[in-house]
């Protein structure tokens, strides 16, 4: 059974630079996978539950209402304790009190000479992986009770955020354009995947709370690419070239500690931000080990590979990189076996 943290293979490559500018890592103690919960058994039922495993966690009633919608909303299940400590964290990498190789942090240029290094500067962190108290929101065991009903029990963390939604400004929006998660993953099948999106405050339409199109999960993945809009596009924010405006929306209104579960075909989005304040939230994006991965040359999302690669090579002065081994350095088992991602 591999442990949280380690690495073979084309990926160690990463793993070595990373350590190489942050020797605190290479000491850091590895913790070990979460035993499987042996709660869920990984059995379908055909033409009944496609999206979910037989479980002893969710009710019949909240089954349905993912296979139907392609979310499910728990109120209240990360603690306020938990998520003032990665409020904390977060406003500590702001501030650049802690050196986090590896992720990208997402920022507002125009706003440094105002608020210098600061939470008011900051729109996401993205790959918080190395990060140990950011990261305990992928290991936390509340939330991979439910994890384990979408992806059974051998769990892959693949893609971390926190959010700190800005309020939006003339020259630049914070607004996030109707996707698929899919669009940005290399692996498969879908259904054994799942995003946990935890709001780090009260979210509502005024400050920008995640929009979902209920249902879009039975829908295939669809050509995405940087909206045609008058303001900044940001980094990696692909939306639906081909939007169905008429699709019925639903605004998720929650608070502080509540959770959503939702397939990676769903389409959903945000809001933009019309108050003076911010709206965190904090998310993984989680896989069943058994999942592979895919290549996706001459597919739809082969423009996004050749972007991620580009980035990846600036960010780490490499010449050429595999879209595999990036997600293979981002990786972490946090529960069970890994198997093939």
């Amino acid at each position: 059974m591999e442990q949280l943290g380690k690495r073979s293979g084309p990926a160690a490559r990463l793993d070595a630079i990373l350590r190489h500018l942050s020797p605190r890592l290479g000491a850091a103690p590895a913790l070990t996978s979460v035993p499987t919960s042996a709660q869920v058994t990984a059995v379908h039922h055909p033409g009944r539950f496609r999206y979910t495993l037989d479980n002893t966690i969710l009710t019949t009633e909240q089954r349905q209402f993912y296979e139907d919608n392609g979310y499910l909303l728990i109120k209240k299940l990360v603690s306020d304790e938990d998520i003032e400590r990665f409020r904390k964290e977060f406003v500590r990498i702001c501030k650049k009190e802690v050196n986090l190789p590896g992720a990208m942090i997402m920022k507002d240029e125009s706003l440094r000479s105002q608020y210098g290094q600061s939470e008011k500067v900051v729109n996401k962190i993205q790959d918080f992986q190395e990060d140990e108290e950011l990261f305990r929101y992928c290991t936390l065991p509340e939330v991979l009770r439910y994890v384990e009903c979408f992806t059974g029990p051998n769990i892959m963390a693949m893609h971390t955020m926190l959010i700190n939604k800005l309020p939006d400004s003339d020259k630049q929006t914070f607004l996030h354009p109707m996707h698929q998660d899919l669009h940005y993953f290399p692996f498969r099948p879908a259904d054994r995947i799942v995003c946990s999106w935890t709001a780090m405050e009260r979210a509502d339409q005024d400050n920008g709370c995640l929009v979902v199109q209920p249902g879009t999960h039975r829908q295939p993945l669809k050509p995405h690419g940087y909206p045609k809009w008058e303001y900044k596009a940001n980094k990696l924010f692909h939306g639906l070239l081909d939007e169905d405006e008429k699709s019925p929306r639903v605004h998720l209104v929650m608070e502080k500690g509540d959770t959503v579960f939702f397939h990676p075909l769903l389409i959903h989005g945000s809001g933009i931000n019309k108050t003076s304040g911010f709206r965190k939230s904090i998310s993984c994006h989680f896989a069943s080990s058994e999942c592979c991965y895919i290549d996706v040359k001459n597919t739809i999302q082969e423009h996004l590979e050749k972007e991620i690669v580009e980035i990846a090579c600036q960010k780490y002065d490499m010449t050429s990189v595999e879209l595999r081994d990036i997600w293979n350095f981002r990786a972490r088992l946090v529960q069970g076996e890994r198997i093939n991602l």
